[in-house]
């Protein structure tokens, strides 16, 4: 008569690894960053999955490079960039004005101060929609990607992770005030000011709920609109999109990229200097995941 396997002491060995898990992961948000109810969603989601088969495994190791993104992103709360290197405020604004802003009959003004004045209720919940989706739609992608070519995969998630790193870098290196902290603070530093959704107000207003209010709350630092990642994570899903037989990844990620990187204008959360260098994080990061791989398979 067969006999089933005992996997009591496997189990044993998740829960240890869960408990120390715990310990760390509790230890360094709650110590240092400040714990909030998306802390514990992460790490009972992530631990559910270590424990429940070896399926939710699996997608768990699969997807583990955009936790630590995430985990790293929120962290940089400990230490502002603003701490490390002076903000540049005013530079940012009066090149954007030079190199791409528009003469009016009031003087020279930058895109930004452009499309401010001329807003439309279309366009708000046009450029509302692309700008909510920068990370929703790059992950569904990635699920679709997992279930279709999972060597590809997880090229996609280090690319994804390098293009985030190569991004903090330059957030620690060139702190940078968007444009929306201008309108509200002129080019007086302040690390107090409270975050602001912007353009992306207009849109709360027509739904009568603080949605983008909410989201733009937590954001862990004001001074990061250089390079911007809102145009950076379209971009890089873009290149690994390109690479599957399917052509309507391309199509919607080439649309998904315009419309967001016209939207960061429209709605002052970025220069179009935040935007190229955006796009240009995203093509470091690609070719630093690439070359990591290479080297990992020789």
């Amino acid at each position: 008569m067969n006999q089933k396997p005992d996997n009591r002491p496997a189990t044993l060995r998740r829960l240890v690894h869960v408990g120390l898990a715990a310990v760390v992961y509790f230890a360094w948000f709650g110590g240092l960053v400040g714990l909030r109810p998306e802390h514990f969603a992460l790490f009972f989601a992530c631990s559910g999955a270590y424990l429940l088969s070896d399926t939710t495994r699996e997608w768990l190791f699969a997807f583990a490079g955009l936790a630590v993104f995430w985990m790293v992103y929120d962290s940089l709360r400990i230490c502002p960039n603003y701490k490390v290197n002076p903000v540049h405020i005013a530079e940012p604004y009066l090149f954007d004005k030079q190199w791409f802003g528009l003469n009016t009959e009031a003087g020279r003004i930058t895109l930004n101060e452009y499309f401010a004045a001329r807003t439309s209720t279309l366009m708000d919940i046009i450029t509302a929609a692309f700008y909510i989706s920068w990370v929703p739609l790059p992950m569904l992608f990635g699920v679709w990607l997992f279930t279709k070519n999972r060597p590809l995969f997880i090229r996609f998630t280090y690319g994804y992770l390098c293009t985030n790193l190569v991004g903090f870098a330059l957030y620690y290196l060139y702190p940078a005030a968007p444009p929306w902290y201008v309108e509200l603070n002129g080019f007086v530093f302040n690390p107090d000011t409270a975050r602001s959704a912007a353009g992306l107000d207009n849109f709360d207003k027509l739904i009568n709920a603080p949605l983008f209010k909410t989201i733009y709350q937590r954001n862990s630092n004001v001074f990061a609109a250089i390079p911007s990642l809102h145009s950076a994570y379209p971009l890089v899903t873009l290149f690994y999109a390109r690479q599957m037989p399917q052509r309507w990844p391309t199509a919607l990620f080439v649309f998904l990229t315009l419309g967001i990187w016209f939207s960061a204008i429209y709605l002052r959360h970025h220069y179009v200097i935040d935007v190229i260098l955006g796009a240009l994080t995203a093509v470091a990061g690609y070719f630093l995941a690439e070359r990591l791989n290479r080297v990992i398979n020789e």
